[in-house]
């Protein structure tokens, strides 16, 4: 009774934390089976229905292969007849169940075929082993014949309840804008995967009270809706909508630890956070929340379109996507497109017509015009010529990015997924959250999670490499599509769209993901750089341009933002580095935009090309794993530089808005002001403000950034702030930074330098000190991200280099003094970027001379 004792011990302390027990592991399965063997208790039989996770976990097989067990009768327990062993084994998904369950199609006792049968129907997550049950169906086999004309029927469908007519609940309101550090704060994303323990998070940093709130808004008897004004912009979607459905949704029978179900409603809801809503079963809404507060009972009638509170109608809306009323019904976007593609192939096998059973996805009309560079890309990764805003597609996946914050959800979801291999081509697994800073979770994730990437033939890197975008955008090929489960997966090559861990682990999986078209925004620069003016200077003159044309509001009442779900298309900076282009897609995110495009000219492309075959080389000898998918990518990048060619926008194109920026009227730095991305101002409007800590760090910075910031500061003996962060993007970057002598610049101003990665940028771990302010070449200044009650300035690494040395923000004046003065005549060597191939026999160089050297800041927490 060993296993009880411990296991009713961790129920009790968890319990302390108002949170259920983890699910089993296999080693506690096993012991469980055993108990179940000598005296099976309906205890012990809810703990191996209900606490035992699905899919392809470890714990999965051991539960399976008993179950199986029982269903062949080659052993008998007196709780479980083979018939409720095979029930059981209905329950798991897919994975490890499939084969015992079709197995069991061919038995000889009735009731164990009935079993199967009706376990079958509603299993998706088939793969390959659809063909099994094709071969028994062709053979004759009555129960796989009545299997597969289920599947035909859509039955896993339509025998679950259809969305309600109408459907009351009780409002909780979190006025103005909610974004996903408020749901999921990164201090917290340690825990993300344990969904539960994560969910205690949920608002503390924004409202009074939320979980005590919650619970008595729960005692009104009905269930609770997420309102708020704005909802769901940043990052860390799927760990945002997970402790959403925790609090608000509804348990899944024989899925611990995780709900699905519950309803979103927002005046405006960002669109990545919308569709990971879609993707895990809940119905989100844009409408009018204006008439609704908490404790409000309102009452929806999603086919009216329609909300009611005291019988009156306060606001409209429509359903959109118009297949939205199929998702909920199936459970969730993805597990609808695999049932879709699961009815559609065994119709085929049974020589019947197309179903009918489905909504179809509205399609735009064909305008006849030309097509943007985004419209080409997704089109060629959809066999289509081109897209239209509003079409739904399931382009390829040529490239996927999983960073370590969001690793184990997304683990978790290609478990769920019954996956035990990779169909996107190229898969890639960074550590680059927690790597600095590591908590013991995140050491165990350090040691594990590379084997489950590499095993599926996915990439995995090694903690101290750095950013994951860094090194993503060095695989990504021209011209495709990708996906990651970080919003700032955005490639300067090609074209991404950044999702939730669900979707990024189904589209790794399978090799494509759901799309409906965005609109796009053209941004067409013109005219010369002016000195002393940066490319981060350019990403903030996007919102500063928009908001003066009225295209961009600051203030969450009545927010205007052109950008938000549409997808940013770059043009007049052709000759651009590959490294300085992605500067421009990476801030795309902050514009709240679907995807980024930067059209390039085909000679930067080719030498980024050219670099990367060499860098990829490198890690294959330097053993990183799967070296097969590795070579794979070496070899399609020699091909396309065998034949370069990129593709173009067609001169009648359409765009939702064009903005054109005059670079000759940029004559001073802009910066984000606290605390919002879009709260863009000039130099001369925040000069002189106090800055206690500079952050030169984050995906937004490339090597370059990093010897003008020290040619800036070179002489200096110190820096005048509290703190001097410095944390190159990739460990390349940092060995080259301490070829060149950088490294004794920072060491003699007292920077304080870190192992590569994200560091205090992510806030996951690392903070500025509370209640300071901070001028960071980060990616955003949300309230609390970079310490609780920051205020953060963001901008150039050259500018933070002359706050550094100033302790304040200057003035133009005294920019203009420090910074051209320091860089001119050396602009060639210090936007310079890692070209490997002209290194002569570049191998990956190891970390040990930064650490012992110049102290990088290794801390386990």
């Amino acid at each position: 009774m060993a296993f009880l004792e411990d296991y009713k011990a961790h129920v009790a302390e968890r319990a302390t934390l108002g949170v259920p027990p983890l699910p089993l592991t296999a080693e506690q399965t096993a012991e469980l089976i055993e108990l179940i063997k000598a005296d099976c208790t309906d205890e012990l039989l809810d703990l191996l229905t209900n606490r035992v996770a699905p899919g392809v976990d470890d714990s999965a097989y051991v539960k399976a292969a008993f179950l199986n067990d029982l269903a062949q009768e080659n052993h008998t327990v007196a709780c479980i007849a083979p018939e409720k062993a095979v029930e059981m084994l209905g329950m798991m998904l897919g994975g490890y169940n499939v084969k015992p369950l079709i197995d069991a199609l061919s038995s000889k006792n009735s009731a164990v075929v009935k079993a199967a049968i009706a376990a079958l129907n509603k299993t998706l997550l088939v793969y390959d082993a659809f063909n099994d049950v094709e071969e028994l169906h062709k053979a004759g086999n009555a129960a796989a014949t009545e299997v597969m004309t289920s599947w035909a029927n859509a039955e896993w469908f339509t025998s679950k309840p259809a969305l309600a007519e109408e459907i009351t609940l009780t409002v909780y309101k979190v006025p103005g804008e909610t974004n996903t550090d408020d749901l999921s704060p990164a201090s917290e994303a340690f825990t993300r995967s344990d969904i539960p323990l994560h969910a205690n998070s949920f608002l503390v940093n924004k409202m009074e009270k939320p979980l005590e709130t919650i619970a008595e808004l729960k005692k009104k008897g009905h269930p609770i809706t997420y309102v708020g004004d704005v909802v769901g912009t940043g990052s860390s979607r799927k760990s945002g909508v997970n402790s959403v459905q925790w609090h608000m949704g509804v348990d899944i029978p024989g899925v611990p630890n995780k709900r699905t179900g519950g309803v979103v409603l927002g005046g405006i809801i960002a669109p990545i956070f919308f569709a990971t809503c879609e993707d895990s079963g809940a119905l989100p809404l844009e409408l009018d929340v204006s008439k609704m507060e908490t404790g409000d009972v309102v009452t929806i009638y999603p086919y009216k379109g329609e909300a009611h509170k005291d019988g009156e109608c306060i606001a409209t809306f429509k359903l959109n996507p118009n297949t939205i009323t199929d998702e909920v019904r199936a459970g969730g976007r993805i597990p609808l497109i695999i049932g879709r593609g699961l009815t559609s192939k065994a119709r085929g096998v049974l020589g019947l017509p197309a179903s009918d059973i489905f909504l179809t996805a509205e399609q735009p009309a064909d305008t006849g015009k030309g097509f943007t560079l985004a419209q080409k890309m997704v089109g060629k990764a959809s066999g289509l010529a081109g897209v239209r805003p509003g079409m739904y597609v399931e382009p390829e996946m040529s490239t996927v990015g999983s960073q370590d914050t969001t690793g184990p959800m997304t683990r978790d979801e290609i478990k769920e997924l019954a996956a035990l291999g990779f169909n996107a081509d190229l898969v890639l697994q960074s550590f680059c959250h927690t790597a600095a800073y590591p908590k013991p979770s995140d050491v165990v994730m350090h040691h594990k999670l590379p084997d489950f990437i590499a095993n599926r033939s996915g990439v995995a890197l090694r903690p101290g490499d750095g950013v994951i975008h860094s090194w993503l955008n060095r695989m990504v090929l021209p011209d495709t599509v990708g996906t990651g489960a970080d919003s700032h997966t955005r490639f300067p090559l090609g074209i991404s769209f950044p999702g939730g861990s669900g979707v990024v682990a189904f589209a790794a999986v399978t090799g494509s993901m759901p799309l409906t078209m965005p609109e796009s925004v053209l941004v067409r620069f013109s005219g010369e750089m002016q000195p002393g003016i940066t490319l981060r200077d350019l990403v903030n003159a996007i919102p500063y341009v928009a908001i003066q044309e009225g295209l961009l509001t600051v203030p969450k009442a009545g927010k205007k933002n052109i950008f938000a779900g549409r997808i940013l298309e770059i043009e007049g900076l052709p000759d651009l580095k590959a490294e300085q282009a992605f500067e421009l897609s990476d801030a795309s995110a902050e514009r709240s935009a679907a995807a980024c495009t930067v059209l390039l000219n085909t000679a930067p492309v080719e030498e980024y090309l050219k670099s990367n075959v060499t860098l990829l080389e490198a890690m294959i000898e330097d053993g990183y794993q799967d070296a097969t998918t590795i070579q794979r990518r070496v070899d399609k990048m020699k091909t396309w530089l065998a034949n370069p060619s990129l593709m173009k926008p067609d001169a009648d194109a359409e765009y939702a808005a064009v903005i054109n920026i005059d670079l000759n009227t940029i004559t001073e730095p802009i910066l984000a002001c606290p605390n919002d991305p879009d709260n863009v101002k000039l130099l001369s409007e925040v000069a002189g403000t106090k800055i206690d800590e500079v952050f030169l760090g984050s995906c937004m910075t490339n090597i370059g950034h990093y010897r003008a910031a020290g040619e800036v500061m070179r002489g200096e003996t110190k820096n005048a702030v509290e703190k001097f962060w410095i944390v190159p993007p990739t460990r390349m970057d940092e060995q080259q930074l301490i070829n060149e002598g950088y490294y004794d610049v920072f060491k003699e101003i007292q920077a304080q330098t870190e192992v590569p990665g994200c560091s205090l940028c992510m806030g996951n771990q690392a903070s500025a000190r509370p209640n300071s302010t901070v001028f960071s070449t980060s990616t955003r200044n949300f309230d609390n991200r970079l310490g609780k009650g920051t205020q953060v300035y963001l901008g150039s690494a050259e500018l933070a280099a002359v706050c550094a040395k100033l302790g304040r923000i200057p003035t133009p004046a005294e920019y203009m003094d420090i910074v051209p003065a320091k860089i001119q005549g050396k602009e060639d060597k210090i936007y310079k970027y890692l070209n490997f191939n002209k290194i002569k026999g570049y191998h990956l160089e190891k970390r040990e001379i930064a650490e012992e050297k110049y102290g990088v800041t290794v801390k386990p927490v």
